[in-house]
């Protein structure tokens, strides 16, 4: 009996030893590894077209700005809610969006792309979770959340709460506009959670954002999700007494915080030049995300497969276009820099696939700025730069240099450069996207096809899956938010003139002493058979049946961005696993 009752004794001492192992202070349990937050970063948009999101949008985008005139005048200030959609640009995106949308069947397929990217990043780490103990949510952040669900803005109650007086909230359905108003709003929409307040509630002590607004380059967009996230975790923080950090995985030395202007205080690029600010050097602060390998392979892929069948692969040319920055902001934002090292890597990437291809044959190229009208003084749109002002490619703490060619193009002269050279197929690739919206499937086309036509097209004969009004991405001429009378008479949109009714381009609108308006006809441009490159009037008329002149003889194809490409989730996952690593 004493023997049993020994074996009894040293068997309870030695789980009580084991017992003390777990926590040799408390005796309580060891916690598990503190829950993680996870933010995919893109773009956004509305997936249909409507005023309610039109105008969610303007404030939006403004709303991440207090030195401009919208964040000032409009988004607290009722009395001025119906002015939004009849302001500047968003008069403009009020004109061309409908035809945009309606040329895609009414819905822009970019959020259910994206949707299953983030369901196919939640599947993955939730392996890479399971194995550390711990738990790790996704959630989906947009620099504009315009769908009636306003949710997925960083922090939607920045936005509904008026900062200066705690009795106004921005609640607008519409009542404003002459067509009364929108059906279905909600005008507590902007009281809710967003992303970042969603993760921290649901346990998340450690939040990562990981950012694809420009398909995976550092830039102002995504800075501005970033600090507006940083705002919500801290007001957050303030009304639970919890805390929870946030790292920015495309920029975790903090570049462009560190490099942000410190004066004039309260600075954004609407307020002008900046007077002080840090340059960081730029090679010792990295984008691990642009430097993954899988980025580059994903959109080589993309573009080769837009190769022509029939056309040697050492007489294709490659057009890598993209959105430039904001004027002003190169003293922070490296997104041209990392542009251009993602392009360098696609070049790579291609003629590793493909051999045969001729490396000078793949460029890169930006689009066009307002200039100096020597006439009246004034800068503003002109024709020579297509009417736009998109085109501020600006290399990161310079005094507004371009990159150097083949990387700095303006897309017309890169197109006339692979002309000259003999190609004949270009693929034209959108690194900016990871996901089809309407940018690569109606915008870019219609940029590309005025230069060098719509019937050297590859998919001239038309494609229901990818356009379903009518089988093309095409406008009858860019910008289709023109106005089309000039005084008395229609303006002409057609390359061969109108006869009595006038000639092309037509004349300008627009007062002489006042700068050139958006929607001024004479910035329109017909999407013709063969295009305006290499064809001048004076030689004679353009004909529909071939090319003339100069013109294009070759095809010419769109890429489809990656969409649902496995290795974009691999490199999500892998930057996501190798942050928690750290």
């Amino acid at each position: 009996m004493a023997c049993g009752v020994s074996r009894l004794g040293a068997l309870i001492l030695a789980l009580l030893a084991l017992a003390s192992c777990g926590d040799s202070s408390s005796g309580e349990p060891p916690s598990a590894p503190a829950a993680i937050g996870v933010v995919l970063v893109v773009h956004g948009g509305f997936p249909r077209y409507s005023d309610q999101n039109l105008w969610d949008s303007a404030v939006q985008m403004f709303a991440y700005d207090p030195n401009h005139s919208v964040y000032k005048m409009a988004i607290w200030k009722p009395e001025n809610w119906g002015m939004v959609l009849g302001a500047g640009s968003v008069a403009k995106s009020r004109a061309k969006y409908p035809f945009e949308y309606e040329k895609l069947g009414g819905v822009d397929p970019f959020d259910s792309i994206v949707a299953k990217q983030r369901a196919d990043l939640q599947n993955a780490l939730s392996a890479i979770a399971s194995e550390r103990g711990t738990t790790i949510e996704v959630e989906i952040a947009s620099w504009i959340s315009a769908k009636g669900d306003v949710s997925s803005w960083p922090y939607p109650r920045f936005i509904y709460q008026s900062p200066n007086d705690a009795t106004v909230h921005c609640n607008y359905c519409g009542e404003q506009e002459p067509e009364g108003a929108w059906q279905g709003c909600d005008p507590e929409r902007y009281d809710v959670d967003g992303p970042f307040e969603r993760l921290a509630s649901k346990g998340a002590t450690r939040i990562l954002m990981i950012d694809l607004t420009v398909g995976g380059a550092r830039f102002s967009k995504s800075f501005d999700v970033y600090r507006m996230g940083k705002k919500a975790l801290q007001d957050w923080s303030r009304r639970t007494g919890k805390a929870a950090t946030l790292t920015w995985l495309n920029d975790p030395t903090d570049l462009m915080e560190r490099s942000y202007p410190s004066a004039p205080a309260g600075w954004t690029s609407t307020a002008g030049p900046a007077d002080k600010d840090e340059s960081i050097d730029l090679a010792a602060a990295p984008n691990p995300v642009v430097a993954d390998a899988a980025l580059a392979a994903s959109n080589a892929e993309a573009i080769a497969a837009a190769l022509s069948p029939v056309v040697a692969d050492d007489k294709t040319g490659v057009l890598l276009l993209n959105h430039a920055i904001t004027p002003n902001n190169q003293v922070f934002d490296p997104k041209i820099d990392d542009t251009v090292a993602l392009e360098v890597a696609i070049r790579a990437e291609l003629v590793k696939r493909r051999p045969g291809l001729n490396p000078s044959l793949v460029v890169g190229a930006f689009m066009g700025v307002k200039e100096l009208n020597p006439d009246n003084g004034l800068v503003e749109l002109s024709r020579a730069m297509r009417g736009e002002d998109l085109g501020h490619a600006y290399l990161y703490e310079t005094d507004r240099k371009l990159p150097d060619l083949p990387w700095g193009y303006r897309y017309w002269d890169a197109l006339q450069f692979l002309i000259d050279q003999g190609v004949e197929h270009i693929v034209v690739g959108f690194p900016q996207i990871v996901a089809d919206s309407v940018l690569n499937l109606i915008e870019v086309p219609n940029q590309i096809g005025k230069e060098i036509g719509i019937r050297s097209w590859r998919s001239y004969g038309g494609d229901a899956s990818a356009w379903p009004k009518d089988g093309t991405p095409f406008a009858p001429y860019w910008g289709i938010w023109a106005t089309t009378g000039c005084g008395t008479v229609p303006c002409c949109f057609h390359m061969a003139g109108c006869g009595a009714q006038g000639g092309y381009p037509p004349p300008r609108q627009t007062p002489a002493d006042v700068a050139m308006y958006d929607a001024d006809p004479s910035l329109a441009f017909e999407l013709g058979a063969w295009g305006h490159l290499g064809y001048d009037p004076a030689k004679g008329p353009p004909d529909e049946s071939s090319p003339v002149q100069g013109q294009y003889r070759g095809t010419w194809a769109m890429y489809r961005a990656p969409n649902n490409d496995a290795r974009l989730i691999e490199l999500l996952a892998r930057q996501v696993e190798a942050a928690l690593a750290r």
